[in-house]
């Protein structure tokens, strides 16, 4: 099978594609055929040694991706070969074969595409864990979403609007802003030529938003203490603009905000299973309604895996990039 090795740090262009075994399923386990991978921020940052986790060289990147089982090891009653499949690996997913524990699949949604369910887990995840775990979003709050043009942020955006949230997106490409539109968008605001801290405010009558979600950073987060509510929930979903934020912490004072950082991976080790049991019945159920089910702007072969991870960090994705295997 071929596989993307990253063999030592840098830009995509470190990457190249090897010839390995297709690897066996062990006790537990299942082997999926990749049918297609999505990429993520953490891709980019993971082959450039600036994620918080850092695997062993050679790694094989790739955080999600979906396909059909292959193969089923010992121990595994819940899953038959040829059975549709999404996938979390940590990393491993740019490769035709893939061996997963069996806890870690969700079964695809009837009538999606192999590259529709790999863009799924990663950002419907991030939106439910922010959206439902962490700001306890409520019905007619509004939602203030930054980065809505990328894959977590659109998925956001449509979640809230499932909650049945006022949604405001931001991002800074009137382009990309119409498929947010589409997508349920309230109101969108183009960060070049409007500041979202006045709509903010207009939509609200001088109030601002019941919800901040901000996986941008930087001087976006900063500002958006200005855009908040009394009471607000602010919720620090990353940081793609390329560094942390400092936060004044008399406005957090003087407005009663709660910051809360958000790491959906994270939250089903620290949980116990409690979030873990909540995204293997939710979100497969919103996958069912239809709800925040991918936007797909660009498709990529594995043999221009570098392509995908800079069409990515160059800000050319809506919504989001998958390599497809076949």
């Amino acid at each position: 099978m071929r596989a993307v090795i990253c063999d030592r740090l840098g830009d995509p262009s470190v990457l190249r594609i090897e010839e390995r075994p297709i690897p066996r399923a062990g006790a537990g386990e299942v082997v999926v055929r990749v049918g297609a991978a999505a990429v993520n921020f953490p891709d980019v940052l993971m082959v450039a040694g600036g994620y918080q986790h850092k695997p062993a060289l050679p790694f094989v990147p790739g955080l999600e991706g979906a396909g059909t089982i292959h193969e089923v090891g010992a121990d595994v009653s819940d899953w038959r070969v040829g059975d549709r499949a999404i996938f979390g690996a940590k990393p491993g997913a740019f490769a035709e074969y893939v061996a997963v524990p069996a806890r870690a699949l969700t079964r695809a949604p009837a009538g999606w595409s192999h590259s529709e369910a790999a863009a799924f887990r990663v950002a419907a995840q991030t939106a439910y864990h922010a959206l439902v775990h962490r700001a306890a979003l409520k019905r007619r709050e509004v939602l203030l979403v930054h980065g809505a043009t990328g894959g977590v942020g659109l998925a956001a955006v449509q979640l809230g609007k499932h909650l049945g949230a006022q949604v405001i997106a931001t991002g800074s490409d009137d382009a990309k802003l119409a498929v947010v539109k589409e997508q349920g968008a309230d109101l969108t605001v183009n960060l070049r030529e409007a500041d979202f801290v006045a709509v903010s405010k207009g939509m609200t009558d001088g109030r601002g938003a019941d919800v901040i979600y901000d996986p941008v950073g930087g001087e976006v987060l900063e500002k958006s203490v200005r855009a908040a509510a009394y009471g607000a929930r602010l919720l620090v979903v990353g940081f793609t603009s390329g560094g942390p934020s400092k936060l004044m912490s008399n406005h957090i004072l003087i407005k009663g905000l709660a910051v809360l950082g958000v790491r959906a991976g994270e939250s089903t080790i620290r949980q116990s299973r409690t979030f873990a049991d909540d995204y293997a019945r939710d979100l497969p159920a919103l996958a069912a309604q239809g709800v925040m089910r991918p936007h797909i702007s660009h498709r990529f072969p594995l043999e221009r895996v570098a392509d995908a991870l800079l069409a990515l960090r160059d800000r050319k994705v809506v919504g989001k990039a998958v390599i497809e295997m076949e």
